[in-house]
């Protein structure tokens, strides 16, 4: 991946005074809920840098692209996973993809997304439509992924992926993003939570636990949940993200297992371009060196990185 530049010094000077971006894993009410709590303000400027998006477009192919980060918590050893929305509204849709090292990389599938009239808000709902949203996942040593598919229900990215879990893999989760712009449209802010309530299965059991009512246990977690400030406003304004942890699940007793770096970056690089164009058929390869221009000019779509690539590159062995 070709890392775009982000060379607004006002924008640059303001990461130096905001908490560093990571992801929080937590568990909390002994071992009843597991979440992921992820501060991502730089890591959607770089996805808005290398797209070269627009303000509506970032903030599609954002809310996508942190519900996807909030996703890695739930991979099983080394795997992939894949978030892709289709929809028959002006935005189309988008496609995403997540690794369990933290590697985040997505693009959209109407860029620029077309407007009619001025926006009064940044409800994405009338972006969308009726369309599917298909959660697909590739573990080590699978042949095929394990896919599921739900009609989206709410035109809104977070809420239609907690509805996913909730009909696809029978998990009760809850998914919440939020981008903070500036009046000049910059990103200042974004983040997301993730939370999931776990299966009943050893550790405490019902006699000793402190949380033996699970639907006051549930109906206090979402409430809680429910509470939190706007993400994207928290950290632009230099907030936390252990202090909305233990401060919004004081109650549930959250203890931080694991602290991760997630980063937007994809695998692609000017060689595998390169293969992938040997790789043509006779006919097609003949056909782009003789009519093509010189260099050919290769776009990733997952990452918008551009490569140029010499025809007598290509007609090296």
């Amino acid at each position: 991946m070709i890392l775009v530049p982000i060379s607004d010094t006002e924008l640059t000077a303001r990461f130096n005074r905001i908490e560093k971006d990571g992801m929080s894993v937590f568990i909390m009410a002994e071992g009843k809920y597991r979440g992921a709590f992820f501060h991502g303000t730089r890591f959607i400027n770089q996805m808005k840098a290398n797209h070269q998006l627009g303000i509506l477009e970032t903030m599609i192919l954002g809310q996508a692209c942190l519900c996807t980060a909030l996703m890695i918590p739930t991979m099983k050893d080394f795997g992939r996973l894949s978030l892709r929305y289709d929809t028959n509204g002006p935005a189309a849709g988008f496609v995403t993809e997540a690794d369990s090292t933290g590697n985040v990389r997505g693009y959209l599938l109407q860029d620029p997304v077309p407007v009619t009239k001025p926006l009064e808000s940044w409800d994405l709902a009338p972006f969308f439509g009726p369309g599917t949203l298909t959660v697909s996942r590739i573990h080590r040593g699978d042949k095929m992924p394990h896919t599921g598919s739900v009609e989206i229900k709410y035109q809104n990215i977070a809420q239609d992926l907690t509805w996913y879990f909730a009909q696809s893999e029978q998990i009760h989760t809850a998914f919440n993003t939020s981008i903070q712009l500036d009046k000049q449209g910059r990103v200042i802010g974004a983040g997301g939570m993730f939370l999931q309530r776990m299966p009943d299965a050893g550790g405490t059991t019902q006699n000793t636990s402190k949380y033996t009512d699970d639907d006051y246990l549930t109906a206090a977690v979402e409430h809680a949940f429910s509470a939190a400030p706007s993400y994207g406003q928290w950290f632009a304004e230099n907030g936390s993200r252990e202090d909305i942890i233990f401060g919004l699940f004081r109650e549930f007793e959250p203890s931080v297992i694991l602290e991760r770096e997630i980063r937007f970056n994809c695998p692609c690089s000017e060689e595998h371009f390169r293969k992938a164009v040997k790789s043509l058929s006779k006919t097609e390869f003949d056909d782009i060196i003789k009519h093509d221009p010189d260099p050919l000019e290769l776009v990733c779509h997952y990452c918008g990185s551009i490569y140029h690539i010499s025809k007598e590159n290509l007609l090296k062995p």
